[in-house]
């Protein structure tokens, strides 16, 4: 027997897992991995304001609490996106 979906889903974005090493998230079908040394705003942030983040027009994520950006281009595409967090 097959179990047959009932709806769309409605979350394009999702924070799956935080680890001591960084962040798993699930953006538009895609999962992907931002480590505290790449991204280090995330590491001492508490796990509700790292939860709380929004998908703007399709094009970026948004955590309000951190006062974070990220393109989402930037996580297919981090060499693009050179960091220059000090």
């Amino acid at each position: 027997m097959k179990s047959f979906a009932l709806g769309k889903g409605t979350s394009h974005v999702e924070i799956q897992e935080i680890s001591k090493h960084g962040i798993w998230i699930y953006v538009m079908g895609r999962e992907y991995f931002l480590s505290y040394k790449d991204n280090p705003w995330f590491k001492e942030a508490k796990v509700s304001e790292i939860c709380n983040v929004q998908f703007l027009d399709g094009l970026h994520l948004h955590w309000p609490d951190l006062d974070v950006d990220l393109e989402v281009e930037a996580l297919e595409y981090p060499e693009k996106y050179p960091l220059t967090y000090r």
